[in-house]
């Protein structure tokens, strides 16, 4: 007679705690690294829920705009310990990356023209390139498999870099194009998207006018949270730069179906071309920092926030204040309106996401904007490419050199991000030791 193994106790609030600070301050590499680490801890050494359970959870933060990995963990916080530990396991994902991120914008905005930095993060700019570059090729070997998705790739990047179609107009067509497809059957993805485990995600409300409801009440509390400090600060420092920074960048949480990669063109437009925010060289600095540092890759959009109200300051906006303190509130509030969303999603996106995961409109629609995606960073890898690799409009072979070694690390040996930005900066220092 075989004697089944009892499973864990429930972990207390505290043990919980605990672990969702030390995933915090490890969770280098990007979402796929960071949602294995859930996996290892929580499901396989721990066994605090069940695999079926979490691969439910993943399909569901995989449909939801934002960070899915810091979505996951929000979620299996909110199943172990309510409300209270869905914010825990939240915030702690975000703070540790969130600190370090902060203090690399600041050394970047107070000290970038030091030419041994500046130098550091010229070399950066092959390597963001490549991964830029890798990013494409990840998303579009697994999502461009069927005639319509290489069709919205190929528009979705003509729309952006041709004829300048706003981001979340290029979201809304593709969701468009994939509901009528998912309507009609026609297939965009292989096996349709977000398949695997079909148990249920937290409890299902009775009816839809229950879940509309819960989602109301919610959505107006979340919106008094999102007013109260925004209207603070710019009650007390004037509109520059804070109002446009908390409108855009809630407005971009809004659209970051398919990662961050997907909304990081979008970002990088409006930042540097629309509000004049940084440059484009910084804004690809930004992106190489936040690859290296714990937490979800969005995070970059902290770090143009800072450069923001650092900038801003400097141009007399943010009501008379230091440039480090109008940057601290300005990436501040970034932060604060990029991922409150996140927390009202999985709150109240539960019920309504669990009904719609097997609705062929539904998963159409997801699957033609994660197609799209595919476009809408090749547009960013346009951009860093050409600053990097054509610098006065003339090749830099060095710099080709380095990006297809970058790239090829990538894809081929699977080296550590941390280790090729690392690389990055070395050989800018070399370049400027060697005068070359």
């Amino acid at each position: 007679m075989t004697i089944e193994a009892e499973p864990p106790p429930r972990p207390t609030f505290r043990q919980a705690a605990g672990l969702w600070l030390k995933v915090g301050l490890i969770s280098f590499g990007g979402p796929a690294a960071q949602i294995a680490i859930l996996q290892e801890e929580v499901v396989e050494r721990r066994r605090w829920i069940d695999q079926p359970s979490f691969l439910t959870a993943l399909n569901f933060c995989m449909l939801l705009p934002g960070p899915e990995a810091q979505q996951l963990a929000t979620f299996i916080g909110l199943k172990l310990h309510g409300l209270k530990g869905a914010l825990v396991a939240g915030v702690l994902f975000v703070i540790p990356g969130a600190l370090v991120l902060f203090a690399l914008a600041w050394l970047a905005a107070a000290h970038g023209t030091w030419p041994p930095l500046a130098a550091m993060f010229r070399g950066l700019l092959p390597v963001v390139a490549a991964l830029v570059a890798h990013a494409v090729w990840r998303i579009g070997t697994r999502t461009l498999r069927t005639p319509v998705a290489w069709v919205l790739a190929v528009g979705a990047f003509l729309a952006l870099e041709v004829l300048h179609v706003p981001f979340p107009m290029i979201v809304a067509g593709a969701a468009l194009v994939g509901g009528v497809a998912g309507q009609y059957g026609w297939k965009i993805a292989p096996g349709g998207h977000g398949a695997g485990a079909t148990d249920r995600v937290g409890t299902v409300l009775a009816s839809w006018t229950s879940v509309a409801w819960r989602a109301a009440r919610l959505a107006l509390v979340f919106a008094l949270l999102w007013a109260g400090p925004v209207l603070l600060v710019i009650s007390l420092f004037g509109a520059a730069p804070f109002k446009d920074v908390s409108l855009f960048f809630t407005k971009a949480a809004f659209v970051t179906f398919g990662g961050a990669y997907a909304v990081l063109p979008y970002v990088a437009h409006a930042g540097v071309d629309q509000y004049g925010w940084l440059s484009t060289a910084q804004m690809a600095q930004g992106l190489a920092l936040a690859e290296t540092t714990p937490g979800p890759l969005i995070l970059v959009t902290q770090f143009v926030g800072f450069f923001a109200g650092w900038n801003g300051a400097l141009a007399g906006q943010a009501g008379g204040l230091s440039p480090l303190a109008a940057a601290s509130l300005a990436a501040g509030l970034t932060t604060w309106v990029t991922f409150l969303p996140c927390f009202f999603f999985i709150l109240a996106g539960a019920p309504i996401v669990d009904r719609l995961q097997h609705e062929p409109r539904a998963t159409g629609a997801l699957s033609a904007i994660t197609s799209a995606v595919v476009g809408v960073i090749a547009t960013l890898g346009v951009v860093i490419g050409s600053l990097a690799f054509l610098p006065a409009g003339r090749p830099d072979m060095l710099a080709i050199g380095v990006g297809l070694a970058a790239f090829a690390a990538l894809v081929r040996w699977k080296v550590n991000t941390l280790w090729l930005v690392a690389g990055g900066a070395v050989f800018g220092l070399l370049r400027l030791a060697s005068g070359v």
